[in-house]
């Protein structure tokens, strides 16, 4: 390890303008970050310690929405009676990163802005309608959370902005949402693939709406369009989750790897898009 400069700041706008002044980085839960400064694959020679600022560690609620602050550790998401109630992807995915001990320290940001193709919560996210409050020189902006995602370890943040919070919407009526992925091990290992999902139904029953969301299978984590508008007006059926899945397939740009082949992760995301829809009409009640 080589030395740098460590700032603890208590406000937004101090984070902002210690990010802004260096070379800096910002340090959530630092995971990832200490791992890549000893492996020398980052140097940066100023660190922001962000969890001394209250915002940004806090899940808060307001007019149905969810504020979930960027260095929020995993799993205090996890525990939050709301998201448990209201988000149970998100929840899932959570619950999958790491170990319980890695759990405690990592941050929903940095699960985010680390921007592995691999990142568990992200498709959750995605699915669950989630945007990225973006702070920085400028103010304050929100963005899709797609958006924030340039390429692996990428992100589309400027000089001195950072991810200060994950924003959730309401819950809409008649809708579920289910997280699933493919790993080798039992647990405590990266995703071969990963596959999100979240419906909502009409009065009728038809789908009106639909989010697919892969991980592992592209630069970045990414959304399914097409399988996407296939399901809209649709019944529930098994032909029409099969057919999801295929398509979703589709959307995915895999590479060969230790973990698993191209070929392989392109089944694999047809499986687990099938079995996420299926989860989704399960907490609806619904059999297809």
């Amino acid at each position: 390890m080589y030395e740098f400069e460590y700032a603890a700041p208590t406000t937004v706008a101090e984070a902002v303008r210690l990010l802004g002044e260096a070379d800096a980085r910002p340090l959530a839960g630092g995971t990832d970050l200490i791992a890549q400064m000893k492996e020398g694959r980052r140097k940066p020679r100023r660190i922001v310690d962000l969890k001394r600022i209250p915002e940004l560690t806090a899940v808060t609620t307001a007019n149905g929405h969810v504020r979930i602050g960027a260095a929020a550790s995993i799993s205090a998401v996890a525990a939050n009676s709301v998201v448990r109630e209201r988000y149970p992807a998100v929840v899932e995915a959570s619950q999958l990163i790491g170990s319980f001990q890695i759990q405690n320290r990592a941050s929903i940001g940095g699960n985010v802005c680390n921007a592995a193709p691999s990142a568990d919560a992200v498709p959750a996210l995605l699915v669950s309608g989630a945007r990225g409050l973006i702070v920085g020189p400028n103010g304050e902006r929100e963005i899709d959370l797609p958006a924030l995602f340039k390429g692996p370890g990428q992100t589309t943040l400027g000089p001195g902005e950072l991810l200060a919070a994950v924003l959730l919407p309401p819950v809409a009526e008649r809708s579920a949402a289910k997280y699933l992925r493919f790993i080798p091990r039992a647990e405590m290992d990266i995703a071969v693939a990963g596959a999100g999902a979240w419906i909502r139904l009409d009065a009728n029953g038809t789908i009106a709406e639909a989010r697919l969301a892969l991980a592992s299978v592209a630069p970045t984590p990414i959304r399914a369009p097409e399988a996407e508008a296939a399901l809209v007006g649709q019944k529930p059926a098994t032909n029409l989750l099969t057919e999801a899945g295929r398509l979703a397939a589709r959307a995915a740009r895999p590479i060969s790897d230790t973990r698993g082949s191209k070929e392989y992760r392109i089944e694999l995301v047809k499986v687990l898009t099938e079995r996420a829809l299926q989860g989704c009409l399960e907490q609806l009640g619904i059999t297809a």
